[in-house]
């Protein structure tokens, strides 16, 4: 938390005439300054800002407040985004509560993202790379596009200018190593991510050299979560707001492309899918939502999941697929910009777009033969999990579509709750039951959160190891998310971030380590030397648990 001192500080410092005229244009009227009101549509100025009060008032909607006010509604900030904004503007160091992230030296992140765009202009082959996709130099400006190249460059950047290199490791600038400290952009076009406040906080990185991960984002920190941040966010704020629209693609590239052609509402999550950390910043500007992703498997099931989760949460839009390998930023270079315009206004419903995917793959072949009634009774089952997941309106309002899409009555479709969620999800009322329902569903969606790590986690985790969910895990293993309805609409679980869900996977695997013993230190058919040493094993492998050796055994 910002401290309370520091905050009275910044409030007696400050002048609420530099604030709002950092903003809008003000003219002098008498002892006061005036302009037309910025939160609504006027022509005569009734907006007044008085220098003797330090407040501002608009006699034509009643709006009024001081500096700090101001920038909250203007820029749709909270209070301590706010301050912090205003902090920027005044060239005013906050002080910072012990221990809290924010008061981590992020000046070495500034620093390193002026270093990469001065890079940028010295190598040709970057250059050459973003005038290949189309993109101007205007937006190589507006997005501060940079590149950074070896990794002794950049670590010797650091050097020179005395950096304090254990900060630029908690900020993911550069990591230690076997071999030493290494950079963690190497021969990338970065791209610098922001917070809706303008706070730099991370860099996305697209390799130009080969290097086997074509993107790259900062490792999560205090100041980066890449579940929770929209690149171009900070950029594409205001109009989001004004439009009351915003347009969600999957690259850095898309939205670079899209801001181009005019599209200036577009954002793009960082090489994830969209999570429930995303809801509450798309919430807060009430937008109708437009997802543009790709017409490929993991483009099909990252709509498929982002559709669950924004119907869930009473968004209004729907899903846009761009077929043949094409995406929103080659439509913009092809200058197909009137055919890109008339896709994004003409978008699918997200339950209609659930509900196909539910019936047919990405191919757009059933999954289940619908002409046999075995079959047409298995996905009867994937639409009523689904169907439930909604409230009840929206459910019904959608029973017809989804009868029509499986030749079904609607009255055969049931879209409540209690029973059909109770069968699907196994969960008995018991606490004990309850808690193991949580954990298990906690250890799958996380595999689906971190789709990098999937391999990893899996290496640690068999079926059984499951009690209530071992068929979900399976359909995981195989990579079947169309069967996961189940896992995905269980929205209400907290999403866990990496570290925390490192903790979760310890505790479930230290919970699964003690029923094996306990299992065998009941079996009346085991000898004592049986028992001791499989007691003496797990108390090894519970330590190593406890202190988080052997989930970094799994380099998680």
């Amino acid at each position: 938390m910002i401290s309370k001192t520091s905050i009275e500080n910044l409030k007696n410092q400050i002048d609420i005439v530099d604030i709002v005229s950092s903003f809008i244009e003000l003219k002098k009227s008498g002892a006061n300054f005036k302009a037309c009101c910025p939160f609504h549509s006027e022509d005569t100025p009734s907006f007044t800002v008085s220098p003797a009060k330090q407040i501002y008032h608009c006699f034509g909607c009643s709006n009024g407040g001081d500096a700090i006010k101001f920038v909250m509604e203007y820029e749709k900030l909270t209070y301590p985004e706010a301050i912090e904004k205003i902090a920027a503007l005044t060239n005013f160091n906050l002080e910072y509560d012990n221990n809290d992230s924010q008061a981590l030296n992020t000046s070495i992140l500034d620093a390193i993202n002026n270093y990469y765009q001065n890079n940028l202009f010295s190598n040709s082959n970057a250059l050459q790379y973003l005038s290949s996709r189309g993109i101007t130099k205007e937006s190589i400006d507006k997005f501060q596009i940079g590149y950074a190249s070896s990794s002794n460059d950049t670590i010797t950047y650091l050097k020179n200018n005395f950096f304090d290199l254990s900060m630029a490791i908690e900020l993911g600038i550069i990591d230690s190593g076997s071999n030493g400290l290494y950079a963690r952009f190497i021969e990338r076009i970065t791209f610098p991510i922001f917070l809706q406040n303008g706070k730099l906080v991370g860099f996305g990185g697209r390799t130009i050299s080969g290097h086997n991960a074509k993107y790259v984002n900062s490792p999560s920190s205090k100041l980066f979560n890449k579940s929770a941040l929209l690149f171009g966010y900070n950029l594409a704020r205001e109009s989001i707001y004004q439009s009351k629209e915003i347009i969600i693609t999957e690259g850095y590239l898309d939205v670079i492309m899209l801001h181009q052609a005019g599209f200036a509402n577009s954002v793009a999550t960082l090489g994830t899918a969209l999570t429930s950390q995303h809801i509450p910043l798309l919430k807060k500007s009430d937008a109708k939502v437009i997802l543009g992703y790709d017409g490929d498997k993991a483009g099909m099931e990252a709509a498929y999941k982002a559709s669950i989760l924004l119907a869930q949460n009473d968004f209004v839009g729907g899903v846009v697929i761009f077929q043949n390998g094409q995406d929103p930023a080659d439509y913009v270079k092809e200058g197909r910009v009137d055919e890109l315009k008339s896709l994004l206004l003409h978008p699918k419903y997200f339950v209609e777009f659930a509900l196909d995917y539910i019936v047919k793959d990405n191919l757009g072949n059933y999954r289940f033969d619908i002409n046999r009634p075995e079959e047409k009774q298995k996905i009867l089952v994937k639409i009523e999990e689904f169907l439930s997941t909604l409230k009840p309106v929206m459910a019904e309002e959608f029973k017809g579509y989804a009868a029509h899409l499986i030749n079904l009555h609607p009255k055969y479709i049931k879209t409540q709750k209690s029973n059909t969620l109770k069968n699907n999800y196994k969960t008995p009322h018991s606490p004990q039951n309850q808690m193991i329902d949580i954990t298990e569903i906690l250890i799958l969606q996380g595999i689906l959160n971190y789709p990098d790590k999937k391999e990893i986690i899996l290496a640690a985790l068999d079926s059984t190891m499951f009690d209530l969910h071992k068929q979900e895990f399976e359909y995981l293993l195989n990579g079947d998310i169309q069967k996961l309805t189940s896992i995905i609409a269980r929205t209400e679980l907290k999403h866990l971030s990496l570290e925390e869900y490192k903790d979760q996977l310890a505790y479930f695997l230290r919970m699964f380590y003690k029923k094996q013993i306990d299992l065998i230190m009941n079996d009346d058919k085991k000898v004592f030397q049986d028992k001791a040493a499989a007691k003496k094993e797990f108390i090894e492998i519970d330590r190593r648990l406890k202190s988080g050796a052997l989930i970094k055994y799994f380099k998680l």
